[in-house]
């Protein structure tokens, strides 16, 4: 199954913080504005989202395209091990 990663980027005295992430089913992914990665289904994405929020609780961005990126490499990578 595949699911849209969504999630909260928010601006912070010492950069920017990703939060708030969410796994949502999807027949229709967008891979150009977003995050989608295939998963065996609602108990993986939930692993994931925990997984997201743990890595990103206390890390910081400098700016939206480096969190994106960071947000979207550890989104698979992870994905593949679920």
């Amino acid at each position: 199954m595949i699911y849209q990663i969504s999630w909260q980027t928010l601006p912070g005295l010492r950069g920017i913080s990703c939060g708030e992430f969410r796994a949502t089913p999807t027949t229709t992914p967008d891979y150009e504005g977003g995050v989608a990665v295939e998963l065996a289904g609602e108990t993986a994405s939930d692993t994931l989202v925990e997984q997201l929020e743990d890595y990103f609780a206390l890390r910081r961005f400098t700016n939206t395209a480096d969190a994106f990126d960071m947000v979207k490499a550890f989104a698979i990578e992870h994905s593949l091990h679920l």
